[in-house]
């Protein structure tokens, strides 16, 4: 048997094999996305939620996704059917290849690469294509408003997080998500992670990650009452689902980058207790909570509030934040706190 793995198809049967793991993860992970952000909801609103459907309603997800499925798949007759169809597939796939660099342990991680924060870069700018193609190709006003308006949005708040990312690399000297969680393995434990030296550009990251993935208080491409669910409203079945997948799992995927940029990774918080896969989960999901408890308690911004404190507020503090920890790096202030390159680099 190992000397099969060693062979061409052997590799190609392993590497398959990872990869039908990570989609599996995101996948039922997805499933329980969805049913957590709606009891919060509710919990908040003082409701039950879903509670029929499976032992305390956990079978409602998976309800909801195979109603879709089995839905009839709708076409408006001046539709552009190829790039209609597109559209959703884009949108799902990109959210989803994005995890090939995700680690979960020193090695577990897809593909160990040295520019993981760059291919993560490259997935997320092109993920907005999605959207825009699936509001162009609908053929009607609505649905086209829906998707410049989160074109401009996307591309807005991307800018601020690569400059807030930009200041941990200079803290880490590396591109590699392994790399930065090493830099953040001390004897201090959770205060030795960067949520402490890099504690401002902690809530510009979670503001940013929130406009990102069109979350509330910033979901103005699907706002219902101005753009009747914005770039998705001409989609039904399939399609649909796979755009609420797609959005699922690029949120997933923030709450993952928090948490191996600023909270550690798999590190366990306390020195003397062994780090773990499970460290890393439970990071992502207290950070899904938090996505979800926003949604539930914050009203919607202006379209023209959310660009002034895109390009006016978060863009030059990220901006002075990178002149900031290149200074206190360069000099070792702090002994070093900025510069933890003979760890991480």
């Amino acid at each position: 048997m190992a000397d099969f793995l060693m062979t061409p198809a052997g590799i190609a049967l392993t590497i398959a094999a990872q990869c039908l793991l990570v989609i599996g993860f995101v996948m039922v992970s997805l499933l329980f996305l969805v049913y957590g952000d709606r009891k919060i909801w509710a919990a908040v609103q003082m409701r039950r939620g879903p509670n029929v459907v499976g032992a305390f309603g956990l079978l409602q997800t998976v309800a909801d996704a195979l109603k879709y499925v089995v839905k009839e798949i709708v076409i408006p007759a001046g539709a552009d059917r190829t790039v209609f169809i597109m559209a959703p597939m884009v949108s799902f796939v990109l959210a989803l290849i994005a995890w090939a660099v995700i680690p979960f342990n020193d090695t577990w991680v897809l593909a160990d690469i040295n520019v993981a924060i760059l291919y993560v870069f490259a997935i997320s700018s092109l993920e907005v294509y999605g959207v825009i193609m699936g509001g162009w190709a609908s053929n009607s006003k609505y649905p086209f408003l829906g998707s410049l308006r989160s074109a401009a949005q996307m591309i807005s708040y991307e800018v601020s997080i690569g400059l807030i990312i930009i200041g941990v690399i200079i803290s880490t000297g590396s591109l590699n998500f392994g790399d930065i969680v090493d830099a953040q393995d001390t004897n201090w434990g959770f205060f030795g992670w960067y949520w402490l030296p890099h504690l401002p550009m902690v809530a510009l990251f979670f503001i940013s990650a929130l406009a990102e993935t069109n979350r509330p208080p910033f979901d103005l491409p699907e706002a219902e009452s101005e753009l009747v669910a914005g770039y998705q409203v001409e989609y039904s079945s399939t399609p649909f689902l796979l755009f609420m997948a797609g959005e699922y799992i690029a949120i997933f995927l923030m709450c993952a980058l928090m948490t191996l940029l600023f909270f550690g990774g798999w590190l366990s918080p306390i020195p003397f207790i062994p780090d773990s896969p499970l460290w890393m989960v439970a990071k992502m999901a207290f950070f899904f909570f938090l996505f979800a408890m926003v949604k539930a308690i914050t009203p919607r911004y202006r379209y023209d509030q959310l660009m002034r404190i895109g390009w006016k507020v978060f863009l030059p503090f990220s901006l002075g934040w990178v002149v900031f920890v290149a200074f206190m790096a360069h000099f070792g202030v702090f002994g070093g706190l900025y510069a933890r390159w003979a760890v991480g680099g």
